[in-house]
C-alpha cells in the first residue's frame, strides 16, 4: 500500500514540477491533504480571505483601504467573523509597537457590521490577539501605560526605564451584547522584584514563580517589556493561556476567578487568584533553572489543543506553539503536555521545582529547515487527519506537513506590500507578512448553505489550470476511456472503463484512505456510495494515475 501511495504522490509532484509557481499555490497532493478552506488576514491590506486548497478565493470580507490587521480574524460556527483591526496611520498614536491593534469587530457572512469596540488612547491600546469564547464573549489584551513614578514604586530598576514609562498588560472579557467588561486581569497586580527593598513587591524572585519579575527585561528598556502576542481560552478548564515572547514563556491564568479575586492571590478553582497557575519555556525569567531548561524562543500562536475534533488525538490537552527563534536560520513548531491535577486544579512541578514537562513532546521542522524560518508572527494548527498546517509568517509561506515530515501542500501569500503579486515574482522577507493561516473542514457549520464557488485569485496572472492538472477526472478518459456518472451522486456511482487485463482501480477519500478497490479487465461497475461521507474522492488507475471526482453532494 505504501508503495502504491508513493506512486500517487510522485504523480502529483511531477505534475506540479512543470508549473514552477512562485506565489499562490505551490504544490498540492490531494490524497494526503486535509480538505477544507483556509482563512488568512495578510498584513498591509484590509481584507480577510477564505481560500480553497487550490488557492482560489471562495469568500472575502472586504474593508476600507485605510485599515490594517490588528492582527487576527476568527470564523465562528454561525458564519460570523470576529476580527481585530487598526487604522493604517499610527504616527500620532500615544502607544504604538509592532502588533498594535485598535478595534474589534463582529461581521456577518455578508460583511454587515454587527458589533464594534475600540480601545486606543493615551493609557490603553488593544494589540495582537483576541479569543472568542463559546458564550459569545471575547477575551482581549491591551497595553496599559505605567508612568516612571509608578514603575519605580513597583520596584523597577531605574536604569531600565529608557523612555521613563512601561506598558504593562491588561486582559479582559467583554460581552458584545452589552459592551460590558465582565472580567479583567492586570499583570501589575502580580509583580515581584529584588532590586529595592524600600519599594513595593520586594521578595525572592526564585521563590515565587507565580509572580512576574518586573526587572526581567530582554527588550533594552523599551516600554513594551512583555509583548503578549497570542492568547487562547480553554472552555474545559476555564483558563487563559498567553504567549509572552520577551520572557520566552507561556503563562496560564485562572478564569474561574472574579475580577476582585483576579487582582489578588486567592480564589478561583486553583485558589491562586490572579497569580500565574503555570509558566513554561524559560525558568531564567524567575531566576531558576539553567540554560538547558529554556525551551521557547520568542514563540507565537500558543493554543490549547482541546478541539473536540481532536478528542481522540494523543496530543489532546497539550499545548502547541510556533517556536520562532529556536535556531539562527530556522524555526520549529512544538507540542508539549503540562501535568495537570484535575482534583487540585493545579499544574505539577518536578523535583527541581520547575513546571513539567521537562521537554517538548513533538518538534516539527520543514524537511528543508531554513524554509520554515520567521523571527515573528507565524502559526501552527493540528488538523483532523493528523497533519499540521504551519505558517512562516515573515515569508507568507504556509504548508501542510504529515506526521512523516512530508510536505503535501504549499501556499505563498501572493502580495507585495499589500498589493497583488504576479505569478513569477520572487517575494523577499516581509513583503507578504501573514500573521496566521487556519483551515476549516468543508463540513464546518459556518459553510452550510453558503456559496463557496471560486471568486478568482488574490494574485495577478494566476495559474488557472494548476489544480485541473491533478483534479480533473478527464485526465484518465483518453487513455482508459474512463467515465464516472452521475457526478456528483448520492446513492450509486457507475464506473465505466476499457483497459487491458487486470487493471487496478482504487478510490480514496480526501484523507488518503482507500474506500474501494477493484481489479477488472474492463467493463462497468456499480458502486454503492450511499454510506460514504459527502466530499471529494480520488480514483487511481493501475496504481500510478489519479484524478478527482465529487461523489457526494
Amino acid at each position: 500500500m505504501l508503495r502504491y501511495l508513493l506512486s500517487l504522490s510522485l504523480l502529483f509532484c511531477a505534475l506540479f514540477a512543470t508549473t514552477q509557481n512562485t506565489i499562490g499555490l505551490l504544490s498540492y497532493e490531494p490524497n494526503k491533504t486535509f480538505d477544507g478552506y483556509n482563512i488568512i488576514f495578510p498584513h498591509n491590506q484590509p481584507n480577510v480571505y477564505l481560500l480553497d486548497n487550490c488557492g482560489e478565493i471562495v469568500h472575502t470580507w472586504e474593508d476600507e483601504a485605510n485599515f490594517r490587521p490588528g492582527n487576527t480574524a476568527y470564523l465562528m460556527p454561525n458564519g460570523n467573523l470576529v476580527k481585530a483591526k487598526r487604522d493604517a496611520v499610527v504616527t500620532d498614536d500615544a502607544i504604538w509597537a509592532g502588533g498594535g491593534g485598535e478595534t474589534i469587530e463582529i461581521r456577518d457572512w455578508e460583511n454587515e457590521l454587527i458589533w464594534s469596540y475600540t480601545l486606543n488612547n493615551e493609557t490603553y491600546r488593544l494589540h495582537h490577539d483576541i479569543a472568542p469564547m463559546p458564550n459569545g464573549h471575547i477575551i482581549a489584551v491591551a497595553w496599559e501605560l505605567k508612568t516612571r513614578e509608578e514603575a519605580i514604586q513597583a520596584g523597577r530598576d531605574t536604569s531600565t526605564l529608557a523612555q521613563d514609562k512601561l506598558w504593562s498588560e491588561y486582559i479582559f472579557e467583554i460581552d458584545p451584547e452589552t459592551d460590558e467588561i465582565v472580567w479583567e486581569w492586570h499583570i501589575w497586580d502580580h509583580l515581584i522584584q529584588d532590586f529595592d527593598v524600600t519599594k513595593d513587591n520586594f521578595g525572592v524572585v526564585a521563590d515565587h514563580p507565580e509572580l512576574v519579575n518586573i526587572n526581567y527585561d530582554t527588550h533594552d528598556g523599551h516600554p513594551d517589556w512583555l509583548h503578549i502576542n497570542a492568547m487562547d481560552y480553554s472552555f474545559e478548564r476555564d483558563q487563559i493561556i498567553i504567549s509572552v515572547p520577551y520572557f520566552d514563556e507561556v503563562w496560564i491564568i485562572d478564569q474561574t476567578t472574579t475580577t476582585e479575586q483576579a487582582s489578588g492571590s486567592t480564589g478561583g478553582f486553583g485558589n491562586k487568584g490572579g497569580d500565574l497557575m503555570y509558566r513554561w519555556g524559560n525558568p531564567a525569567a524567575y531566576n531558576s533553572g539553567t540554560a538547558d531548561d529554556r525551551k521557547l524562543f520568542f514563540q507565537h500562536d500558543v493554543q490549547f489543543i482541546d478541539d473536540f475534533v481532536l478528542g481522540s488525538n494523543p496530543n489532546y490537552n497539550s499545548i502547541a506553539v510556533f517556536n520562532n527563534r529556536v535556531g539562527e536560520d530556522f524555526s520549529t513548531a512544538n507540542i508539549f503536555r503540562p501535568d495537570w491535577d484535575m482534583y487540585k486544579s493545579s499544574y505539577l512541578t518536578g523535583p527541581d521545582g520547575l513546571y513539567l514537562p521537562t521537554d517538548h513532546t513533538i518538534t516539527l521542522t520543514h524537511p528543508i529547515p531554513q524554509k520554515m524560518y520567521s523571527t515573528g508572527l507565524s502559526s501552527i494548527q493540528l488538523l483532523p487527519n493528523d497533519n499540521y498546517l504551519l505558517t512562516s509568517g515573515r515569508f507568507g509561506y504556509s504548508f501542510e506537513l504529515t506526521p512523516e515530515n512530508e510536505v503535501v501542500w504549499e501556499y505563498k501569500t501572493p502580495l507585495v506590500g499589500g498589493f497583488p503579486a504576479t505569478q513569477g515574482d520572487t517575494l523577499a522577507i516581509n513583503n507578504n507578512l501573514t500573521f496566521r493561516m487556519k483551515r476549516f473542514p468543508k463540513n464546518y457549520s459556518a459553510f452550510e448553505g453558503k456559496d463557496l464557488t471560486s471568486k478568482g485569485w488574490i494574485e495577478l496572472e494566476p495559474n488557472e489550470t494548476l489544480c485541473d492538472k491533478i483534479l480533473d477526472v478527464e485526465l484518465l478518459e483518453d487513455e482508459y476511456n474512463l467515465t464516472l456518472y452521475p457526478n456528483p451522486t448520492s446513492n450509486y456511482l457507475v464506473v465505466d472503463w476499457e483497459a487491458g487485463m487486470y487493471t487496478y482501480l482504487d478510490i480514496y477519500n480526501a484523507q488518503g484512505q482507500k474506500v474501494s478497490s477493484l481489479m477488472r479487465t474492463g467493463g462497468r461497475v456499480y458502486l454503492d456510495v450511499s454510506e460514504w461521507e459527502a466530499g471529494v474522492y480520488f480514483v487511481q488507475i493501475d496504481k500510478v494515475k489519479a484524478a478527482k471526482f465529487v461523489v457526494k453532494r
